[in-house]
C-alpha cells in the first residue's frame, strides 16, 4: 500500500486528507492511503520517512513550506525561485521538491482576470504569498505586498489609503486571518474604496465566504475563495507522485 500525507502543525483543519480519501474512493484507487502528520518540528522530517517505509510523497503546509527545503536533493525552479515547497516526492532515495500552489493559484484566477486587472495588493508575506507573487510576475501584473510590519518591499495596513486600494483592482489575501473559528477577522483596509472593477481572492476556504470577501462583495466586487486552488494543487501533487519519473517545473 503506497502511503502519502501532509506535514504541518497544527493540522486540525486540513483539507487534504478528506479530499484524497474521497478521490481514492470515487476513482477506485485501492493501492494508496493519505494521512496527516502533524509534526511539531521540522527536525522530525527525516524520522517520519524512516518510520513509514511505504511513504512515497508528502504535501507541506504551514509552517514548513520554507523550512523543508534544506532536506531536498532536487528542487524545481519555482521552489528555488520563491523558496517555498508544498509537494515532495521520494524517488530512488532522493527527495524532489515542487510547488503546486503556483499551479492552483494561476489556473483558478485566470477565468476572473479582466484587462483592467493590472495592479494587485498581496496581503501577507508567507509561503503562499510567494506563490502568488511568482504567478503575478508570470502574468505581468504589478503588485505590492501589505503586512503588519513595513519592510523594503512591503507597506503596512496603516499606510493603505483609499487611493491605493482604488488603483489596485486585484486584492489577494494569503494569510490565515479570518479562518474558522475566527470568522469575524479581516484585513484592515478601506473597504469603501473597493468598486465593481475589483476582484477579491481569499486563499482561505473555511468559511466559504470570509469577512474579507463579504465586505468586498458588498461593494460590488467579484470574489473567490481558495477551495478551487486547493483542488487544483492537490491534483497537481497526485500527478507528480504518479508520473513515471520525477520532473522539474
Amino acid at each position: 500500500m503506497r502511503q502519502f500525507g501532509l506535514i504541518g502543525f497544527p493540522l486540525s483543519h486540513s483539507f487534504s486528507k478528506g479530499y484524497f480519501a474521497n478521490k481514492f474512493s470515487t476513482e477506485n484507487i485501492l493501492d494508496a492511503q493519505y494521512e496527516n502528520y502533524p509534526i511539531e518540528s521540522i527536525d522530525h522530517f527525516t524520522g517520519l520517512w524512516k518510520n513509514n517505509s511505504a511513504l512515497k510523497g508528502l504535501n507541506v503546509t504551514i509552517p514548513y513550506k520554507k523550512l523543508v527545503i534544506p532536506f531536498l536533493q532536487h528542487a524545481s525552479s519555482v521552489v528555488q525561485s520563491i523558496q517555498a515547497c508544498n509537494c515532495i516526492r521520494l524517488h530512488e532515495g532522493a527527495f524532489y521538491g515542487y510547488n503546486t500552489d503556483v499551479i492552483g493559484f494561476e489556473q483558478s484566477i485566470l477565468p476572473y482576470l479582466q484587462p483592467h486587472h493590472q495592479k494587485a495588493l498581496i496581503f501577507g508575506t508567507g509561503g503562499a504569498a510567494a506563490a502568488v507573487e511568482w504567478v503575478l510576475n508570470k502574468l505581468g501584473i504589478v503588485y505590492q505586498f501589505v503586512s503588519r510590519t513595513a519592510s523594503e518591499d512591503c507597506i503596512t495596513y496603516a499606510s493603505l489609503s483609499p487611493e491605493i486600494v482604488a488603483s489596485h483592482t486585484l486584492l489577494i489575501h494569503t494569510s490565515p486571518l479570518g479562518t474558522f473559528p475566527n470568522v469575524d477577522e479581516a484585513p484592515n483596509l478601506p473597504y469603501n474604496a473597493i468598486t465593481s472593477k475589483h476582484h477579491l481572492y481569499d486563499l482561505v476556504y473555511n468559511p466559504a465566504e470570509t469577512k474579507f470577501l463579504a465586505l468586498g462583495a458588498a461593494q460590488g466586487a467579484t470574489t473567490q475563495n481558495g477551495l478551487e486552488m486547493l483542488y487544483l494543487q492537490a491534483n497537481a501533487s497526485w500527478e507528480i507522485w504518479n508520473s513515471e519519473s520525477p520532473f522539474i517545473q
